[in-house]
Order: structure tokens, then C-alpha cells, then sequence
């Protein structure tokens, strides 16, 4: 081997590296994201979760006993609810994870030593039922208790009822996410090279010269991956109701159209990308920039209540954040699109600035 020569090539290739700053911002880029991600902005541990309280006893004791559970750090009151049936339906609809109940003959029961707190748990996330279990762990009282005949008896109890996965099957919290992340991975993945393969084969010049406009060629290259999309989609339902038994418990339609909310948001990023790459690698080094951020952040591996406050408002401009609320509110709690329509219209919206800015974008690359 002639080190001279072998030398030239490896001073060619840091030439080459340094004139790619997208690859060279890659090197960089992704051991430090991994590094924030893992060492930051990902807790196992859950605090402040959105919880709803309903006091109807209403008692210093009763709300003593609110404040000991708050300052668990493990419930955050957003919800102020006066039934079990307010609560149920705020869980239904993802307002809230956990619902405090704290019937009218608190003191009874607790003087009795029955149940005398019901802690309900949005068990669609088998983490905030392991985080629910530590309120269950709380003394209601630490001072000796007599019941009316005189007698010593045990503090009342605090029990959690979980919905939705009673048996905290994993499968049933997966599998719905799994939709999200396999779209988020391949839909990037296959706009993102459109362009850049068009350009790599030296057909935008034929493409430029047909009378199409810039927006029928953009939204072209879209829809045949919606159909990929939504074959997918059916793919992992059937095989997730058939070897796992997932519920589908909301309308099946309802399904598909935040399936193809999820598709369309993750198209127009695509080509997004796809205008920005040079190449095909660099268009896949960049949809992996944006699949790892997404997997970690929004909710599929790690709880969201236990990020920071400033990585919750970074994650809530990842399509796959608001599909995941849409895709378990509808196939684990029963609830509608229409009753989750604030992430219906996130992706609307970062649908409509994606694919924007990419039509944009690729007008001023054809000038």
C-alpha cells in the first residue's frame, strides 16, 4: 500500500466532509441531541399529571387530604369536577390521566376503616397507572382512629381503579403508537428522497418543462404514499386485534382519518427535506435527525408528563404527539375526533406550513 496516495484520499474525503455542512452538522447533531434527549428531557419518573378532583364531602379533612396527595408532586389539579361521572368523561376525552373521588361520607368511611377514596387512572398508559399506585400507598391519617362503638379500627383506604387496560397489558398501549411510529418513519422517509431522486436521475429538467405547476408536481409526488400509508395503517390494526386482541372501542373511521392526519403531516415534511437535501443520503440523515426526536418525545417510549416544561412545548410541534392523544383517545377510551379536535387541528395546521414552505421552497430552487 502507498501511504502517499491512501494519504490524498483521506485529505479528499475531510475536504469533502467539510463542504457538506449538513453531514458535518449530522456528526455533531446527533450524539448532542441524544446526549439532551436522554440525559434531560427524558424521566421515568411522573410528576404533575393532570388530575381532576372531586370533593364531595368537602371537610378540612377531605381537603387536607388533597393537599397531601398534591404535594406528592405526582397530581397537578386542573379540574375542578363535582361527580364521578364529570370525572369519567374528562378521562374519555384525555382532559385529564387521574380523577380523585372523594365521596360525601368521606369521614364515615374513613372512621370505619372501608374505601374512602377512589383514585380513577387512564390505564390506556400503563405508566400513569404505576405512578397512580403511590397516592394509593398514602395515609389518609396518621392519628388513632375510633369508630362510633369505641372500637380501634385502620384508617380508610385509598383505591385505585384503573379503565381502559385493567390489566395493563402492554400491547394495548403499544400497538396504537405503533401505527404513528412506523407512518412518522417510512412516510418522512419516502418524500424526503422525491425530489433529490428526481434530480439524482436527471429528470427535473423533464419535469420542470411539462406544463404542471410547481403545486400539482408537489401534491403529485404525495398521494400515491397516502395509499402506502393507509395500507400500512390496516396492516398493523389487523395483526394488533388479531394477535394481541386491541380494542377498538371509538369508531373505526375515525381511526383512518387521524391515520391520514398523521400521513399528510408527515408527506408535507418529507418534501420539505427533499427540497433541502443534496442527496438521497443526506435526505435520509435528515428524516433520522427527525424520527429520534419524534420516538422519544412524543409520548410512545417515554411518559410525556415527566419531561421538562420547555421539551412538552418542543414535542407538541411533532405530528406523532398529537396522532398518539388522537389514536389511544379513539381506540382505547371510545372518544371521537370531534371531542380530541385541538390535536385535529395541530396537524391541520403544521400540514398546511410543511407543505407551504415546501412549495416555496421548491420555486425558488426552479428559479
Amino acid at each position: 500500500m502507498n501511504l502517499r496516495r491512501m494519504l490524498a484520499i483521506v485529505v479528499k474525503e475531510l475536504r469533502q466532509l467539510r463542504r457538506d455542512r449538513i453531514t458535518l452538522a449530522m456528526i455533531l447533531g446527533i450524539p448532542v441531541m441524544q446526549l439532551v434527549l436522554f440525559g434531560y428531557a427524558i424521566n421515568l419518573n411522573l410528576r404533575g399529571l393532570d388530575t381532576g378532583i372531586a370533593d364531595q364531602a368537602n371537610t378540612a379533612a377531605s381537603r387536607a387530604l388533597v393537599m397531601d396527595m398534591v404535594a406528592t408532586g405526582v397530581i397537578n389539579p386542573t379540574l375542578s369536577a363535582t361527580s364521578p361521572q364529570q370525572l369519567m368523561e374528562a378521562l374519555r376525552r384525555g382532559k385529564v390521566s387521574i380523577g380523585v373521588v372523594i365521596p360525601p361520607d368521606f369521614e364515615r368511611r374513613r372512621f370505619d376503616g372501608r374505601e374512602a377514596v377512589q383514585v380513577l387512572v387512564d390505564g390506556s398508559d400503563t405508566v400513569v397507572q404505576s405512578a397512580a399506585v403511590q397516592l394509593a400507598q398514602l395515609p389518609l391519617d396518621t392519628r388513632p382512629v375510633t369508630n362510633a362503638k369505641g372500637e380501634r379500627t385502620a384508617a380508610g383506604q385509598v383505591s385505585v381503579v384503573s379503565f381502559y387496560n385493567p390489566e395493563r397489558r402492554s400491547a394495548v398501549n403499544i400497538v396504537p403508537g405503533l401505527i404513528g411510529v412506523i407512518l412518522t418513519m417510512t412516510m418522512v422517509l419516502f418524500t424526503a428522497v422525491a425530489i433529490v431522486r428526481e434530480r439524482e436521475r436527471g429528470n427535473m429538467e423533464l419535469l420542470i418543462a411539462t406544463p404542471l405547476s410547481r403545486s400539482e408536481l408537489m401534491v403529485g409526488k404525495v398521494l400515491p404514499y397516502v395509499a402506502i400509508g393507509l395500507l400500512q395503517t390496516t396492516v398493523v390494526l389487523a395483526l394488533g386485534m388479531w394477535l394481541f386482541d386491541v380494542p377498538v372501542r371509538g369508531s373505526m373511521l375515525d381511526v383512518y382519518i387521524a391515520s391520514m392526519l398523521l400521513i399528510v403531516a408527515n408527506l408535507a415534511l418529507g418534501l420539505l427535506i427533499s427540497t433541502r437535501a443534496q442527496s438521497q443520503f443526506q435526505a435520509m440523515q435528515m428524516t433520522f435527525f427527525v424520527f429520534l426526536p419524534s420516538i422519544l418525545l412524543s409520548g410512545f417510549m417515554f411518559p410525556f408528563a415527566g419531561m421538562p416544561r420547555v421539551v412538552q412545548w418542543l414535542a407538541e410541534v411533532l405530528p406523532l404527539t398529537h396522532f398518539l392523544r388522537m389514536v389511544r383517545g379513539v381506540m382505547l377510551r371510545g372518544a371521537s375526533l370531534v371531542e380530541l379536535w385541538p390535536e385535529v387541528l395541530a396537524l391541520l395546521a403544521f400540514t398546511a406550513v410543511m407543505m407551504t414552505t415546501a412549495i416555496l421552497r421548491f420555486s425558488k430552487r426552479l428559479d
